[in-house]
């Protein structure tokens, strides 16, 4: 992983003020769905999310300063850790604080103390690995149509993460086994996975419900229109009906996000936006010097009041 403030571009000393308006700059840059098939462009933007994720979490920034966890999120390899060791016959557990670099050092250490002793007081020592934690920064649509990815750790090993359907933003997954490794025997460690949910240049979220903004002519509101929308399942058609406004808004039933417990899905709420043509239309202009509105629209009277 990059330093996070040399991937966002500012000083360590940079206030969260500066360090959120970098991050707001360059997304817009490299926003995947901005440069379709950039393959540079999707590098970019996945290392200046999870760059943010860091920086933006105060405990986090200041653990990644004191040298604690690498820009991954994940403890140092020289950090000191616990480990829980249990008796060979008995129900007694035991907290160790390992200040050993790596299990072959640990080894070594017991081996020596217990020199002499019985094979039995060797295997009494067993030790599971130590948990990691990991930040995985995720699309929009991985999280709400649910997704597998691949999470390259430091080392260069792999795990494959199944992103569930309607994750949630910050949703922590735990990866059985996929931690530290043990030592005498013991199982590894744990691996966590906290999701950071990237957003979406027009898609936003709110429980199980997706909002959208949807541009339309002047033409499509005043007469009324089949037009095509799309969703997180991919483009539908739908109808704009005669006379609607800025605000109108249409609802898609069972077109949002699916409930988990429930199994359900929510709806896509769709907020209308009339447009004006981009360029000059005289025969639009000519009319309306001439219309007379049967209907006096006083638009501004609420705000004036």
């Amino acid at each position: 992983m990059k330093d996070p403030y040399q991937t966002l571009g500012v000083d360590r000393s940079a206030t969260d003020a500066e360090i959120k308006a970098a991050y707001k700059k360059l997304a817009r840059k490299f926003h995947p769905d901005l440069h379709p098939g950039d393959k540079e462009a999707e590098t970019n933007f996945k290392d200046l999310s999870a760059a943010n994720d860091l920086l933006k979490d105060k405990e986090k920034r200041r653990r990644f300063d004191a040298g604690e966890i690498d820009a991954s999120g994940a403890e140092r390899p020289q950090q000191r850790f616990y480990r829980d060791f249990a008796g060979g016959e008995g129900d007694a557990s035991h907290a160790a604080q390992d200040g050993f670099s790596n299990n072959e050092e640990l080894e070594e250490f017991l081996k020596r103390a217990f020199a002499g002793g019985s094979m039995r007081s060797e295997r009494t020592f067993r030790a599971r690995g130590q948990d990691v934690s990991y930040v995985l920064p995720v699309g929009f649509l991985e999280v709400a149509n649910g997704a597998t990815r691949t999470l390259t750790l430091p080392e260069g090993k792999t795990l494959e993460v199944a992103i569930p359907e309607g994750a949630q933003d910050l949703q922590m997954l735990r990866l059985k086994e996929q931690g530290m490794p043990g030592f005498g025997g013991g199982p590894a460690g744990d691996a966590y996975v906290e999701l950071h949910v990237e957003p979406h240049p027009f898609y936003g979220r709110k429980d199980d419900n997706i909002h959208v903004e949807i541009p339309v002519t002047l033409k499509e509101a005043a007469l009324g229109a089949r037009i095509e929308v799309p969703t997180i399942g991919g483009p539908v058609t739908v109808t704009v009906p005669k006379g609607s406004n800025s605000g109108t808004t249409l609802r898609l039933r069972d077109r949002g996000i699916r409930n988990r417990k429930s199994g359900q899905r929510g709806h896509q709420l769709i907020k209308l936006k009339v447009v004006l043509p981009e360029a000059e239309e005289p025969e639009l202009l000519a009319f309306l010097e001439t219309w007379q509105p049967k209907t006096r629209q006083e638009p501004r009277k609420e705000m004036l009041t």
